[in-house]
């Protein structure tokens, strides 16, 4: 399991997260600070404790919204001289019956999880070919994005698209940007109840992943790290699956380790 540290040098650059005030946003945004990021993050609401690094600033900002997004990523530049790495993070959605769920729900949750990060990443864009490295994006997707989710239907075709538009992007800004995604698996959060049931439904789900557990978020944030690293200047286009080596198939009987 990872040390909760990071060797990542991030010294002299700008760093914008989505998403940051708790959770794998969070630890995304602790993760650069530590690493001598500037950061800037986003949420809707304010962090109900404050940040472990005076090096990170958080604003409320509705991603779905283009004209305060656009105004936010402005500020940052200007307040640090331009923008290195976007982390697009900011996602989610209740479940929900596909045949009844209301037009106007399923539009805000495609405009959460795919539209905000698509827009973002093409207003961040001006910002970071300005940079003498240019810039990096990763976009924070989901196993939901290639496997069957149901009551996450609408959910799961955003983080989709989300994924192709990654490799599109990578594609179409060459050697300027980067842009890779995320692809997280279960992940223990402060919610983990919410989301994963009690301790015996805990257990049942983690008996069928290979690791044999959740993943840390700490976990997820290095791999944010390891994508936006100018040390991994040739990746771009790449989706990194977190998932701990994925699901054990029903149909495949375990063998006895023991």
């Amino acid at each position: 399991m990872s040390s909760g540290q990071t060797r990542f040098d991030f010294s002299d650059q700008t760093v914008v997260v989505t998403g940051g005030s708790r959770g794998i946003g969070r630890a995304i945004c602790e993760a650069f600070a530590e690493a001598g990021a500037r950061v800037f993050t986003c949420s809707r609401r304010p962090p109900e404790t404050p940040f472990s690094s005076d090096a990170i600033s958080c604003e409320s900002i509705d991603v779905r919204d283009p004209e305060a997004t656009e105004s936010w990523l402005a500020r940052c530049a200007e307040d640090s001289g331009g923008i290195d790495v976007l982390v697009n993070n900011a996602g989610g959605a209740p479940p929900m019956d596909a045949a009844t769920a209301p037009p106007k729900l399923i539009n805000k949750i495609l405009e959460l999880n795919l539209n905000a990060p698509l827009i973002l990443a093409s207003q961040v864009h001006k910002h970071m070919i300005a940079r003498e490295h240019g810039g990096s994006i990763v976009n924070i997707v989901s196993i939901s994005s290639h496997r069957p989710t149901p009551t996450g239907a609408a959910y799961g075709a955003a983080k989709a698209g989300l994924m192709n538009a990654s490799s599109s992007l990578a594609v179409e800004w060459g050697g300027q940007v980067r842009v890779n995604s995320v692809v997280c698996g279960l992940v223990e959060t402060e919610l983990s109840g919410d989301h994963y049931g009690d301790s015996e439904t805990k257990k049942a789900i983690t008996d069928a992943i290979p690791a044999g557990r959740f993943a840390q978020l700490e976990e997820v944030a290095h791999s944010v790290l390891f994508l936006a690293a100018r040390d991994s200047s040739y990746v771009s286009g790449a989706a990194l699956e977190v998932y701990g080596g994925g699901e054990w198939p029903p149909t495949v009987p375990k063998p006895d380790l023991s």
